[in-house]
């Protein structure tokens, strides 16, 4: 039988050889989405085998072209085309799908199989993702490109069905990618019509969207109607999208979920179930496919395995990149470090000399303009750092001296003004980060992080270098009231495993943040800064800043440690003075980074939080975080309620953000009771 299916290896064995690994993965884990993967089968062979350009040898070579599962539900598709084409994914793996330590979880996760680029679960994330990457080849192209040597020069393509469509970030990202003219940006539009919900799944109760329409209103090239059964017709499609250069590109491809499943095809009931053994083994039957489960023919290996041309193709591009760098070394040492995600080699000290100027200028600002000041002395000498804002720009203070706008007609750039688009802002700047050659960071207000709080777990969860500028941090922001006034977000951010978040006190810590973010590379991070002005922290050393928390101001037999940050610090500092006129030594510590102290010796932390010594913690934010370090018998000077529109400094005296206060929360904790 084997030679009757794969003689011609035709592209319906192709295909079929994808449904067959999809329905018998999902049948043997018992869990799984097989009916996208069936659907999308011949989308799947049109794309792979006739315009993506990858070597599987080589899953980093950097002008590949970029391929995101946005659909990330049909996670076999990708696995499937992973291993025929010849990546590093054993068929073992595939019989492993979903199981505890696989490299194919039930939704494609970076790090985990080689040829994944982005992880691709919550819906419409990962056309955002691409996005981002089409914009890091553009402005990479502008930068590096010369006559005659386009080293960058690749496609995003993006496969992306109805649940990501509804999503509100699609509207977000598809609207700025029409309006930008990403014309190397190519998505596939799964339309099956069908969904999860009640009537065996179809989503005309509930979707009825023109999307060529809206995509068209876009600004996007849009190529309706397409058979997604038919490769010779989506071939064609993909061949006029790529012929297309100043509009990205939608294709618009009719499709049947669980294609070939005789009894379930066009139901919802092959969305997110296995079909069944019956139902798989009727399958097999309806589409000729004979072989047992997870046997691939030889000849079928044959026809899908990629290494080869993918060998050519990057052996073409090297040749081409040691002829540029003969031109132009300096641009290929660049692009190689910038690819690398390295920093270059004198950053350390020409940052540390940064450090050493805001110590001494002892500035009172606020901490949001400490940060522009950091961006402005180091955005000339780190040219990866690729900025924006959701159209906060000059609340954020996110712009620098050497910020150069992108927009339409402006190709290159290292600013963008992302609109009012916080959510896919940042899931933006993970698809760049994702691309390599950027480091992205924008802003935002730091209430609105909870617009994006999905894309900041994503970009966690993948330990991508990312930086998250959030302004406005606290009550201090003042008039504009509760619905601005940050109170739980700062608590809830530092709760993101692998999320850095950094709320500096002044314009020294600011810096250290700054450093810190740029400097990991395995992680996100958030930076916390005030609206308010703040005065500048006296220390007699930069010593240990870096390290999370450290003792800013001690006292010789302190009774008591005062824990602050940001903005609270002053308040700290000068309840220790008052407590010391009283004859009460106090210790006070700056913790402006939570994350980063957690992971230091225990001998450091303690040496900083004597367990013997009460505590008392001072956030403008919600108290139960604090709970940890000040235990049962500390206390905690914070708010646990919304907050009012008044003049900042009103606020701050009505919500017992005061030294007196917090000198009441520590003579509270030493058991005194002031007369």
């Amino acid at each position: 039988m084997e030679s009757s299916v794969t003689a011609q290896a035709s592209d319906g064995a192709l295909a079929n050889s994808i449904r067959a690994l999809a329905m018998d993965a999902v049948e043997a884990a018992k869990s799984g989405h097989p009916g996208m993967p069936m659907g999308m089968a011949e989308i799947a062979v049109a794309l792979w085998k006739r315009h993506l350009r990858h070597h599987p040898g080589n899953p980093a070579w950097p002008n590949r072209d970029r391929f995101v599962l946005s659909n990330g539900h049909g996670s076999m598709l990708q696995y499937a085309l992973l291993h025929l084409t010849g990546y590093d994914l054993p068929m073992q793996e595939l019989r492993r799908f979903r199981q505890l330590g696989s490299r194919t979880p039930g939704h494609p996760e970076y790090g985990y199989a080689p040829g994944v680029e982005t992880t691709t679960g919550p819906l419409g994330q990962g056309l955002a993702n691409a996005v981002g990457m089409a914009l890091a080849e553009r402005l990479l192209a502008a930068e590096f490109n010369r006559p005659g040597f386009e080293i960058v020069d690749h496609h995003t393509y993006v496969f992306a069905g109805d649940g990501c469509m509804m999503e509100g970030i699609s509207h977000e990202v598809c609207s700025l990618a029409g309006t930008l003219g990403l014309g190397k940006l190519v998505a596939f539009y799964d339309d099956n019509g069908i969904s999860i919900d009640s009537d065996k799944g179809h989503i005309a109760h509930w979707y009825t969207d023109d999307v060529p329409k809206r995509f068209a209103g876009y600004g996007w090239h849009v190529i309706p109607n397409v058979d997604g059964h038919d490769v010779e017709a989506v071939d064609r499609a993909i061949r006029r999208a790529k012929r297309e250069k100043s509009r990205p590109t939608l294709i618009c491809c009719k499709t049947t979920i669980a294609k070939g499943a005789p009894h379930k095809a066009d139901t919802g009931a092959a969305h997110g179930a296995p079909l069944g053994a019956d139902e798989v083994a009727a399958t097999r039957a309806a589409i000729g496919w004979p072989h047992p489960p997870f046997e691939i023919p030889r000849a079928i290996y044959a026809a899908w395995d990629a290494r080869e041309a993918g060998k050519r193709a990057e052996r073409r591009w090297n040749r081409l990149f040691s002829s540029y760098e003969k031109q132009f070394a300096a641009q290929a040492a660049e692009f190689r470090r910038r690819m690398a995600g390295a920093l270059p080699a004198d950053f350390a000290g020409r940052f540390s000399a940064l450090l050493s100027e805001s110590h001494q200028k002892g500035e009172t600002i606020a901490t949001r303009k400490a940060s522009q000041n950091v961006l402005d002395a180091v955005k000339a000498v780190l040219p990866e750092l690729l900025g924006g804002s959701a159209d906060l720009t000059g609340s954020n203070l996110t712009m620098a001296k050497a910020s150069k706008v992108i927009g339409p007609k402006a190709l290159g750039g290292n600013y963008l003004f992302y609109g009012v688009r916080e959510f896919g802002m940042c899931a933006m700047m993970n698809g760049i980060a994702l691309h390599g050659g950027f480091i992205p960071y924008g802003g935002t207000f730091l209430v609105f992080s909870d617009y994006a709080r999905n894309a900041l777990r994503m970009a966690a969860l993948m330990k991508i270098r990312v930086i998250y500028v959030f302004t406005h941090d606290s009550i201090g922001l003042g008039e504009d009231g509760p619905t601005h006034q940050p109170v739980e977000h700062a608590a809830c951010l530092r709760l993101i495993p692998n999320m850095d978040v950094w709320r500096p006190c002044d314009t020294v810590e600011s810096a250290v943040a700054w450093g810190a973010a740029i400097a990991r590379a395995k992680g996100p991070t958030a930076l916390l800064f005030s609206r308010q002005n703040v005065p500048h922290a006296e220390r007699n050393s930069l010593e240990h800043i870096e390290k999370g928390g450290y003792v800013l101001a001690d006292a010789p037999g302190a009774r008591a440690v005062i824990i602050a940050t940001g903005s609270e610090v002053s308040l700290a500092l000068g309840a220790q003075k008052q407590l010391a006129e009283a004859g009460i030594p106090v210790r006070v510590v700056s913790m402006p980074s939570t994350s980063v102290f957690d992971r230091q010796p225990e001998e450091y932390r303690n040496s900083v939080l004597p367990r013997e010594i009460p505590r008392v913690a001072v956030e403008a934010g919600v108290s139960d975080y604090w709970r940890k370090y000040v235990g049962l018998k500390g206390a905690v000077v914070g708010i646990d309620r919304f907050g009012e529109s008044a003049p900042a400094g009103e606020l701050f005296r009505h919500f017992g953000f005061t030294a007196e206060n917090v000198v009441k929360a520590v003579r509270s904790v030493l058991g005194e009771v002031r007369q």
